[in-house]
């Protein structure tokens, strides 16, 4: 499972908390020289992700708790709710997707994924997510999955409200809100199959009404939104632009990019095509800042939103993991002082893959790798069934012949 976290509060989730669905790949390696961080591993609710698959989907809530989106495929979807203070006992189920849209489906047409990369309205403190599809069996199609629904959870009530399918057949992969002017921004998600129609559709919701206004299909698969100071929201463009809505313009526009005064490199894997990375993205707490990590690139981007160009400027940091042959990046954040957070696998020579915490802080020259995490307590969940067998397909875990417990993809 790869996780990632929005802090509210202190930065206690990659280095310090752990939290990891219970794993059964479950093998033995040869110690590998390592800088390891020991970590705290708490297991969410097993009958929430069955597989032990999970997503971006966590945030740290204004009440200091946690916030996790699950997957359980062909089966249903929940919101789970860690309060750090109460240990294991803290994980508790807040959203259960199904009872809250009313619809209770099985197979392809389940809403089987929290996908999004959970955001909290800064008024309200409320819980921002979405539904998404799962993974078709042989004789099922793309159009058995009715579509995603965009859901608040408010922690103050134990309310959630649900808003509409945008986009039918499609899931929700991103919602960022701006509750200053009573709306969101919603990206929505083929599975990067294409097919008639649209397929990473690009719009606004209205808060109030439910109301939906589309600005584009940006054909570019896992986009992430952010909005800035100005409450411009941005999302990626299939090969290489960007899309900026200005709501003080009530304007979409197609920006250019460049990094350290280029155009983006193939190398970079910020603009491939017909393909693309997806980026990992998100701003800085003043919001003139993007920050950018391509997926399968080993590298740190940086864009200044504060100019008035119709091209963004962009610069590269530096790397994650120097000297990596292969790295894969599914979580990362930046905290309330403006430090940027990796948590990035590494795959080794042993065929394993080594999950490392980088760091990129204002007086970083570059992103530092913090080593690897290694899990402190390996009692945290149950690895075996009562027939003594290894439980199947939970993420993976090795045991490694030094003693620690990596997390492995």
């Amino acid at each position: 499972m790869n996780i990632s976290a929005r802090p509210g509060g202190a930065f206690a989730v990659l280095a310090g908390l752990w939290i990891l669905l219970g794993g059964s790949h479950f093998c033995t390696a040869e110690p590998v020289a390592q800088k390891w961080l020991q970590a705290t591993a708490y297991a969410v609710p097993k009958h929430t992700a069955p597989e032990g698959e999970g997503y971006f989907s966590i945030v740290e809530g204004h009440n200091r708790r946690l916030y996790i989106g699950t997957h359980a495929n062909a089966v249903n979807s929940w919101l789970v709710e860690f309060d750090p203070e109460g240990g294991q006992e803290g994980m508790r189920v807040v959203v259960d997707v199904h009872k809250e849209i009313g619809k209770e489906r099985k197979g392809f047409g389940a809403q089987a994924k929290i996908h999004t990369r959970n955001n909290v309205g800064k008024k309200t403190g409320r819980i921002y997510f979405g539904s998404k599809q799962g993974y078709p069996a042989k004789t099922e199609t793309r159009e058995d999955y009715p579509g995603g629904y965009p859901m608040v959870y408010d922690p103050a009530t134990g309310a959630t409200r649900v808003y509409p399918i945008p986009v039918a057949h499609q899931g929700i992969n991103s919602i960022a809100p701006d509750e200053a002017r009573g709306v969101a921004y919603i990206s929505t998600c083929a599975d990067h199959r294409p097919g008639p129609g649209e397929n990473a559709v690009f719009l606004m919701l209205d808060l109030a009404t439910g109301a939906y206004r589309e600005f584009l299909d940006t054909k570019h698969f896992y986009g992430f939104i952010v909005v800035d100071y100005r409450g411009r929201a941005y999302h990626p463009i299939l090969g290489g632009q960007i899309a900026r809505y200005d709501p003080a313009k009530d304007r979409l526009e197609r920006l250019g990019q460049m990094i350290d005064g280029r155009a983006p490199t193939r190398e970079s894997r910020l603009a491939l095509v017909p393909r693309p990375d997806p980026l990992n993205w998100d701003i800085s707490p003043d919001g003139k800042t993007l920050f950018a990590q391509p997926m399968s690139g080993n590298g740190l981007y940086a864009y200044d939103l504060s100019a008035a160009d119709e091209v963004l400027a962009g610069r590269y940091l530096g790397p994650l993991i120097p000297g990596a042959k292969s790295t894969d990046c599914r979580a990362m954040c930046v905290g309330p002082t403006g430090t940027v957070w990796c948590a990035v696998t590494e795959a080794i020579s042993d065929g394993t893959h080594l999950l490392h915490l980088v760091r990129y802080g204002s007086a970083d020259e570059a992103p530092v790798d913090l080593g690897a995490v290694a899990v402190a307590n390996p009692d945290f969940t149950t690895f075996r069934g009562p027939d003594g067998k290894l439980l199947s397909a939970h993420g993976g875990f090795v045991q490694r012949a030094d003693g620690v417990l990596p997390r492995a993809t």
